[in-house]
C-alpha cells in the first residue's frame, strides 16, 4: 500500500525558508517519477516541481523557478522541497504524489500522478 507523508509546512515571514520533506512506502521509490503539487484557498490544483524517476531532471513551474529546489534521497525514500525567497502567495498546501509510470509523458499534470499525500500547510506572512 502506497503511503506519502508531508512535513515540514509552517508559518514563516516574506523572504524566509522552509524545507518540506515527503516519506514514501509501499512501492519501488527509485522506479517512479515524484512530484510536488499545491492548492490556495479558492484556486486549483497547481504544478509546483516534479523529479524523474533517477533523479537526473527536474522541473520547475514558472513561479517557483530560481527559488525551490526539488531533491529525493533513495537511501531514505524521501523527498524534498526546499523553498527559499518565499512569498506570501506561495501559501498553500502542499502535496507530494507518485508518478503512475516511471517516465510521465508530462510531469506537470497532476493526471501523471496516482497517489498523493494529505499535504502539509504552508503560510508566508508579508
Amino acid at each position: 500500500q502506497v503511503s506519502l507523508v508531508e512535513s515540514g509546512g509552517g508559518l514563516v515571514q516574506d523572504g524566509a525558508s522552509l524545507r518540506l520533506s515527503c516519506a514514501a512506502s509501499g512501492f519501488s521509490f527509485s522506479s517512479k517519477a515524484m512530484g510536488w503539487f499545491r492548492q490556495a484557498p479558492g484556486k486549483d490544483l497547481e504544478f509546483v516541481a516534479a523529479i524523474s524517476f533517477a533523479g537526473g531532471r527536474t522541473y520547475y513551474a514558472d513561479s517557483v523557478k530560481g527559488r525551490f529546489t526539488i531533491s529525493r534521497d533513495y537511501a531514505k525514500n524521501t523527498l524534498y522541497l526546499q523553498m527559499d525567497s518565499l512569498k506570501s502567495e506561495d501559501t498553500a498546501i502542499y502535496y507530494c504524489a507518485v508518478s503512475r509510470v516511471k517516465i510521465p509523458a508530462v510531469y506537470s499534470e497532476s493526471g501523471a500522478y496516482t497517489s498523493w499525500g494529505q499535504g502539509t500547510q504552508v503560510t508566508v506572512s508579508s
